[in-house]
């Protein structure tokens, strides 16, 4: 065996994630490494834990990164939150909300699911019957932005519904935070968790959590240990709590947190409100182009993610041999359907340094000149310049 140097192609990524990567924080992440108990990098981690405040809207003191993708932010929420014999209000709408299912059962507890059509926002008030019918129920938990199908869910509402009959929340924001309106605080959310590779346009492999006083009143007052130590909030927070002096938990990913610190400082450099108005401006751009071709989108506008965009395959098109076509011919990347949706959708991502004038005309014109090519049911030729108009408008 002769192995090299491993050298990525360039893409252009617009799947549901990762997200393009903004080149300064590839630059951040290059610097020299430094130890994780290093007072240099200490002072980074409670620099960062401000920063990450500002980008969920909130005082909440339990805010961190954990060393590890979204889906340990999610581990994380329900192992210490969720204990054997507790009862869970799952929504589902999508295929994140069936892995909330996953953790609710693994953690010994029962979960009551709520359901609604992939595609379309939580049903508040299935949500209200199930809770009235459910007086024992600890936590709900929802997905706020669905990434499998671009649905954004009611989080203030669910949240003001599930306090008033005494449960906590966990709503998973991995696609939402940076990219849309959240506001933790204001809302009332009790446990929240996201992912670096998105709106954030960091690499994947970290997971900001964020948690309410509330919440971790019950992580203390736990009846039993939490099923996870890695994840166990009780023994993390000695190094992430703050103070001077930090506990020896787990060797953080030092370089990626680099990264994430530079992103959130590129966010606040932007501002929270316009970034949520780029992704929501660049959003309407890629909707004109995508309905003059003749395409449509499966989730209804009220309710539709901005970035990420769950667009309907025409009759007669196989969904591989674009995205293929795509990749090879452009350095394209856009989402295949999961689940029901396999095969039926597109996902297109907008997400964070991917939100830009010029990857919404390059994905519009590379997919109008890909259809065509196959013959496809679509109008030809008029979706960069719908964008256009968009953009002239400005």
């Amino acid at each position: 065996m002769n192995s090299t140097s491993f050298h990525p192609p360039v893409r252009t990524l617009m799947g549901p994630g990762p997200s393009d990567v903004n080149p300064r924080i590839l630059e951040a992440m290059s610097r020299p490494t430094i130890g994780h108990l290093d007072p240099a990098f200490v002072g980074m981690m409670d620099d960062m834990k401000g920063l990450l405040r500002y980008a969920f809207q909130t005082e909440h003191e339990l805010t961190m990164p954990v060393s590890a993708p979204g889906s340990a932010g999610m581990e994380t929420c329900f192992v210490n939150l969720v204990e054997a014999g507790d009862k869970v209000v799952v929504c589902q709408n999508g295929v994140f909300g069936g892995r909330m299912k996953e953790n609710v059962e693994r953690c010994g507890a029962t979960p009551v699911m709520v359901e609604d059509e992939w595609g379309r926002a939580v049903d508040c008030n299935k949500v209200e019957e199930a809770l009235k019918a459910n007086p024992d129920a600890k936590v709900l938990a929802f997905v706020h932005a669905e990434t499998s199908t671009g649905a954004l869910s009611d989080a203030k509402t669910l949240a003001e519904i599930a306090h008033a009959h005494d449960c906590l929340i966990i709503a998973d924001c991995v696609t939402s935070l940076g990219g849309s309106p959240l506001k933790v605080s204001e809302w009332d959310l009790d446990a929240v968790y996201s992912g670096s590779q998105k709106c954030l346009s960091c690499t994947p492999g970290l997971s900001p959590v964020t948690f309410s006083e509330r919440a971790v009143e019950v992580i203390r007052g736990r009846k039993s240990k939490v099923q996870s130590w890695f994840l166990d909030l009780n023994l993390v927070l000695g190094y992430w709590g703050g103070g001077g002096k930090r506990a020896y938990h787990h060797t953080a990913p030092i370089n990626a947190l680099y990264g994430l610190h530079e992103a959130l400082v590129l966010l606040q450099e932007e501002g929270i409100e316009a970034a949520w108005q780029r992704h929501s401006f660049n959003h309407s751009a890629l909707r004109a182009g995508i309905e003059a071709m003749g395409l449509s989108f499966v989730v209804d506008e009220a309710d539709r993610l901005p970035q990420l965009n769950s667009v309907t395959i025409p009759d007669g098109v196989d969904d591989a041999t674009v995205r293929a076509r795509l990749l090879q011919e452009y350095s394209l990347e856009i989402g295949a359907g999961l689940g029901p949706m396999a095969g039926r959708i597109w996902r297109i991502g907008l997400m964070g340094f991917a939100s830009n004038q010029r990857n919404v005309l390059l994905c519009l014109g590379a997919l109008d000149a890909v259809l065509a090519d196959m013959g496809a049911p679509t109008t030809a030729g008029v979706a960069v310049e719908a964008a256009m108009k968009v953009y002239a408008q400005g």
